[in-house]
């Protein structure tokens, strides 16, 4: 899943990219809540984790101009304000968590999943469709309770498609969410990591609706 993260500070964006990265999600990270808008308008996050204390705009008059246009996104606050009229603040504002710095890697990724499983419609963590289960924690995908071996981007598609099962998805909605600004993908990528799911899970699971995109049938 794609993440933006906003971030003023140097030393610990780059850190939690690099930690977001290595739990599996695929974060871009930019440092102002302007930059956030942009990103936002241009291209399809699933979430956003959001620091306050940014140059110009604080993470606030982000979050509530999303919440204002009725973006339902959701959005993780980051911060280093810890005073409970902060955090009421933050969540009544239409926040999905709150977290004070300093923050444990494992536990922002553990809050991020919990968020996007909620707003999948979701209670359980582990993803179910017909004989193919798939567990975003463990990044592990069985099917009829025999573990499939799958390469990094083949589980992310994987998860992004089960996750939004029913939905009808573009080249460009997968592409956004599977590759993050510094990373590219040839013009075939997409096919080759459709071709081995299908081989590796059933050639059924996975529909192509011709001229469109992609879909996994609800």
């Amino acid at each position: 899943m794609r993440i933006l993260l906003v971030e003023d500070d140097a030393l610990l964006g780059d850190g939690l990219q690099a930690g977001l990265r290595l739990a599996g999600f695929n974060a871009d990270w930019v440092r102002s809540a302007e930059a956030a808008e942009t990103a936002l308008a241009l291209e399809h996050f699933s979430a956003v984790v959001l620091d306050l204390g940014l140059p110009g705009r604080d993470g606030n008059s982000l979050l509530a101009a999303l919440r204002q246009r009725h973006d339902d996104i959701p959005v993780l606050i980051l911060t280093a304000r810890d005073a409970v009229a902060d955090k009421v603040r933050g969540l009544d504002l239409g926040a999905d968590d709150y977290m004070v710095k300093p923050v444990d890697l494992d536990e922002l990724a553990a809050r991020l999943r919990a968020a996007l499983r909620r707003a999948g419609g979701r209670a359980s963590g582990v993803i179910r469709h017909g004989e193919v289960e798939l567990d975003p924690a463990a990044r592990r995908v069985r099917r009829a309770g025999a573990e499939v071996a799958l390469t990094s981007r083949e589980f992310d598609l994987l998860y992004v498609l089960l996750s939004r099962a029913g939905t009808v998805l573009t080249r460009r909605m997968l592409d956004e969410q599977l590759y993050a600004w510094d990373e590219g993908a040839e013009s075939n990528t997409l096919e080759v990591h459709i071709h081995h799911l299908r081989r590796k899970l059933g050639a059924d699971l996975i529909h192509t609706v011709r001229g469109v995109g992609y879909t996994v049938p609800a």
